[in-house]
């Protein structure tokens, strides 16, 4: 191996260009003021050890050069060879030791010894080339003066060479981290750990005033930063910017509008900064300005961008597991013997699955045929899992199709009971009967009826189900048209139908169930209008229900003020799912507990929906009198 000499210095660094930069700092120079620092202290340091390390050497070779009487005194022609990683000391008379080193130096020099009868002991200085080698045996034996005074002298430096077997192993601060690691001793390992630490401290020290200084240039270059003219701002509209100018000017913006006392321009105000974010995350993202507006009252700007940023990448495949025909180990073992690579969903679901990658397509396998799985979005699982439906329970899903929550109801009620599946679309209703014959759900019963015609049609049910029709804002990622065909008369004519759909389902249910009177509500949107302003609005219309925990232990907590509205204290027990959050789909769930049947309307009067078994009762009792 070879060796690198003690006082080799680190390569120089490259020579900068000359470049001024008044009041600032560049991580070059930074570096360059850092090294020739720290290597300016080690070669005083190193000086100093040396110098100590000579008079010490001076002093032993005196006392023993006086034991040896029949030896005249040494004059100072020592040879002294120091290497990275090994030091040799040889001090011996001239007239004793013939040194034939050739030109390369010391690395192939012979070591003779004045003993004449000592023939043995030519060995070569190459022994100490390397760490791995091991000292001759009867080096210890050797009767000869000189060269017992040289391994003295090498032992003398204990304090910074350290004996290891097989050679003289001296520590070189100016070592690489690589030649550091090589031959490591208990007796210099603390030595080092204390180096290391140091250095460590420096760095971070130094690191530090880089960051502070560099961000300080960097806001001073970024003062400058305007909002584009009126005329540059038509210009665009007619020959638009490239999407890279694009987003490093929406990153600008937010960063003035984060720090904006400090960073605005006199000029602008802040509704001119978001005017311009709004234009600019239009163009970059693709949506309309009427969704663009809502989705930022909904989340600060930073967050809206990375909520902006999910919604362009899909979110996992996921499976759900029919316990009615496997258990998830199971199935998991079998699709993996296909070579897909899966995982656990999480520890909130005992069911689901993730795939990240199957050579043959999920849809298609002998399992899915089979019915062992369903392929169903995660944020699907969390409203079957806040009703927790019952055995031998009578359930209601107003808008079933596809039909995983449907088959999810059956799997938990283990196919007793009864699950009314119901659908106001015809067509949808042809894979929500295959996925029931397919899965083996016998407890099922299919219908098709506007949802707000019950409980007209039916009702008395222990559970309700409502996964309302919503804008889709949740869902961008898989339907993109969504950024740019909703407008306001969209949002209107939704929000009327879900609140009418959760009266119905409120009205559906049966508050004296032995075991139920919940009714859950959920959405794949994110926006107020569409979540919290219907649950709020369902709480005022019927005050016989009161909200309850979903059960679910993650999620963020749903608004109970928004924009200058208040919403009931109640709706903190709701939860929020976003896709930049919790990667799924965006989600609301919300879970009410019917307390009564009768409907309070004044201060003595009570009214029982149509299609309640209280007020068939009621109507029997009064035909009876």
């Amino acid at each position: 191996m070879g060796r690198r000499a003690k006082n080799k210095q680190d390569v120089p660094l490259p020579i900068e260009l000359d470049k001024t930069h008044e009041g600032k700092v560049t991580k070059a120079l930074h570096d360059k003021l850092k090294h020739e620092a720290i290597r300016s202290r080690k070669q005083k340091e190193n000086a100093q050890r040396q110098k100590n390390s000579r008079t010490d050497k001076a002093a032993n070779s005196n006392k023993e050069q006086g034991k040896r009487k029949n030896i005249a005194p040494v004059e100072d022609n020592s040879i002294v060879e120091k290497k990275s990683k090994k030091t040799k000391v040889v001090e011996v008379e001239s007239d004793q030791m013939v040194l034939d080193a050739p030109d390369d130096g010391w690395d192939n020099a012979p070591l003779e010894s004045d003993s004449e009868n000592d023939d043995d002991d030519d060995d070569s200085i190459d022994e100490f080339d390397s760490a791995e080698e091991e000292l001759p045996s009867n080096i210890s034996d050797v009767s000869d003066a000189p060269t017992r005074n040289a391994l003295d002298l090498l032992s003398d430096d204990s304090d910074d060479e350290d004996g290891i077997e097989g050679g003289i192993e001296s520590y070189d601060e100016f070592d690489t981290d690589e030649d550091a690691d090589e031959g490591v001793t208990f007796r210099d390992m603390e030595k080092r750990s204390k180096m290391l630490d140091s250095m460590r401290e420096e760095d971070e020290e130094m690191a530090e005033l880089e960051r502070l200084e560099a961000g300080g240039a960097a806001e001073g270059e970024r003062e400058l930063f305007a909002l584009p003219t009126l005329e540059q701002v038509e210009a665009e509209k007619e020959a638009p910017l490239d999407l890279q100018q694009v987003q490093l000017r929406i990153q600008e913006t937010i960063r003035v509008l984060n720090n904006f006392a400090e960073l605005r321009s006199p000029q602008s105000s802040r509704n001119d900064y978001m005017d311009q974010l709004k234009r600019d995350l239009c163009h970059y993202y693709g949506y309309n300005e009427f969704l663009m507006d809502k989705l930022l009252q909904l989340f600060t700007v930073g967050e809206a961008v990375e909520f902006f940023e999910a919604n362009e990448v899909a979110r996992p495949v996921t499976i759900r597991t029919n316990t009615l025909k496997t258990r998830r180990r199971d199935l998991a073992q079998a699709l993996i013997n296909r070579s897909v690579n899966l995982d656990p969903i999480g520890k909130w679901t005992k069911v689901g699955l993730t795939i990240f990658d199957s050579p043959v397509p999920v849809g298609a396998t002998p399992e899915y045929m089979a019915g062992h799985y369903m392929i169903q979005a995660a944020s699907s699982f969390l409203p079957v899992i806040a009703l927790a439906p019952q055995e031998n329970e009578k359930v209601l899903d107003m808008s079933a199709a596809p039909g995983g929550k449907t088959t999810y109801c059956s799997a938990l009620m283990k196919n007793t009971g009864l699950v009314v599946a119901n659908d106001a679309n015809k067509d949808r209703e042809r894979a929500l009967v295959a996925n029931i014959h397919r899965l083996g759900i016998t407890n099922a019963l299919v219908c098709n009826y506007d949802g707000r015609e019950f409980p007209k049609v039916m009702g008395g049910f222990d559970r309700v189900l409502l996964d309302a029709p919503c804008s889709g804002t949740g869902v961008i990622s898989k339907d993109a048209s969504v950024k740019i065909n909703k407008s306001q008369d969209d949002f209107s004519m939704l929000t009327n139908l879900q609140k009418e759909l959760i009266l119905s389902a409120i009205d559906s249910v049966n508050a004296d169930s032995a075991t139920g009177g919940y009714i859950v509500y959920s959405t794949c949107s994110v926006t107020v209008e569409e979540d919290e302003a219907v649950v709020d609005y369902a709480l005022r219309k019927r005050p016989n229900i009161k909200l309850v925990s979903t059960g679910l232990d993650f999620g963020r907590p749903g608004f109970t003020g928004f924009r200058g509205r208040t919403f009931h204290s109640s709706l903190s027990l709701t939860r929020r799912f976003y896709p930049h959050t919790h990667n799924m789909d965006g989600f609301f769930v919300a879970k009410f507990k019917k307390m009564s049947n009768k409907i309070q309307t004044g201060e003595n009067e009570f009214t029982v929906p149509t299609g309640s078994g209280v007020k068939l009762k009621q109507k029997k009792k009064k035909r009876g009198n």
